[in-house]
């Protein structure tokens, strides 16, 4: 039973659609567990870029089944125009499965998550899609599942219902209410797409695993936004780790193999919530210039820093990952020296382990230690052999620091740009 899982180490963006795509060579099925349209997977192949938000990223390997999964919160409309888009663009997106399990995010779940953020004194940073009001009406029991959209009378019904339910809520706000019967048409003609998809993805995938197909599991979001063991409140509204997986897949723990992290070379974090290793100056922005450091989904400017071992490892940790796959070390190709975070100082203490709080974790002061660049372009290496001798030891020095052995490293955005660290 060859399944497993790939998941972020970090705040996101480490580049898991990447890796995903260029794992997905000699996989059968590719799983999207947990989250929705806030995560943004790149894939570059050739000069086509591609930016996906509910598909999984096999879907550019012919034959490759795609499962949404039971554990994501789906939006109808938002997926349905992303299916669109790949198809105009000569992508097959008929391999596609949906879980009749998976939550409905709709129009009245957007509006609630931008007037919970527009009021709230501490900001989250959240991406608007409604991710946080779909999560919190699944576990209130009150959400509508993808089934409904086999059932068009049954799921206009509780539309309706619901719709009710939230412009009570938004005329209490001020707030503009939902024009119900037009937001319905547009659930309507989603639903009519995608009713042909929506099967019991549970048994598909459990009978493709029984039949021994290679499955592999693709996670959203980073380790550290996990909402249990990330940097709580400043975290998404499900678990990211890779435990996530068998719980939003339908499947057991004892079906799973190997335990990818993709890990980037220094850290980055979208939104609010804090982040030791930030840098405020020109070497912060010229990572972020280097690397393309802008939100696939939103497009904002990403926060940029060191890299940092101490969340680094906890992730790892968390996961149980052996296998790293380390992503934009081209990015540090022009520095003379590189920093990396080996613990915190917090109110006087050193420490090496990852604080539960998020005001413990705003007070670190990062403890760096340095090591020399490598000051040539790694662009054009196609092997590990061919990376400069000061690369090989700061991968290293990573794959030392949180406890795990590097499988793959990537110098580019393009699927020719990644190669075995063996």
């Amino acid at each position: 039973m060859p399944v497993d899982i790939l998941v972020g180490t970090q705040w996101g963006d480490e580049g898991k659609g990447k890796l995903i795509d260029v794992l997905t060579r000699d996989v059968d099925v590719v799983v999207r567990f947990q989250g929705g349209n806030n995560a943004g997977h790149t894939v570059e192949i050739g000069k086509e870029r591609y930016v996906l938000h509910l598909v999984p990223s096999g879907i550019f390997r012919k034959g490759v089944k795609c499962i949404i999964g039971n554990g994501l919160v789906v939006d109808p409309v938002a997926l349905v125009e992303e299916m669109k888009g790949l198809e105009e663009r000569g992508v097959d997106t008929n391999q596609i499965e949906l879980s009749n399990r998976a939550q409905m995010i709709f129009i009245y779940h957007k509006m609630a998550d931008r007037l919970s953020e527009a009021g709230a004194k501490t900001k989250i940073g959240t991406t608007g899609r409604g991710i946080g009001p779909a999560y919190t009406d699944k576990m209130r029991r009150i959400g509508i599942r993808a089934i409904e959209l086999k059932h068009p009378e049954r799921l206009a019904e509780l539309f309706r219902t619901e719709c009710a339910k939230y412009n009570k809520l938004f005329a209490a706000a001020g707030a503009e209410t939902v024009d119900v019967e037009a937001e319905l048409a547009k659930v309507l003609a989603a639903a009519e797409k995608l009713a042909p998809r929506v099967c019991d993805t549970v048994y598909s995938l459990n009978a493709a695993i029984k039949a021994n197909k290679k499955v592999l599991f693709e996670g959203a979001q980073g380790a550290l936004l996990d909402i249990d063991h990330g940097t709580y409140p400043f975290v998404t509204s499900s678990n990211t780790i890779s435990g996530g997986a068998c719980t939003g897949g339908g499947v057991s723990p004892r079906a799973i193999r190997d335990i990818w992290g993709v890990i980037k070379a220094y850290t980055t974090r979208v939104g609010e919530g804090p982040f030791p290793t930030e840098l405020f100056d020109a070497s912060g922005e010229n990572l972020r210039q280097r690397g393309r450091e802008f939100g696939a989904t939103t497009g904002r400017p990403r926060r940029c820093g060191w890299f940092d071992a101490v969340a680094a490892r906890y992730a790892c940790m968390v996961n149980g990952i052996n296998k790293l796959a380390v992503t934009k070390l081209d990015v540090l190709d022009d520095l003379k020296q590189i920093a990396v975070c080996v613990g915190y100082r917090i109110n006087g203490e050193v420490t090496d382990e990852f604080p539960a709080s998020a005001a413990e974790l705003e007070a670190a002061e990062p403890v760096l230690e340095y090591l020399p660049g490598w000051e040539c372009d790694t662009t054009g290496a196609t092997s590990y052999a061919q990376l400069p001798e000061n690369a090989k030891k700061y991968l290293a020095r990573m794959a030392e620091l949180v406890d795990s052995s590097i499988g793959i490293v990537s110098v580019g955005p393009r699927r020719d740009q990644t190669f075995s660290a063996e």
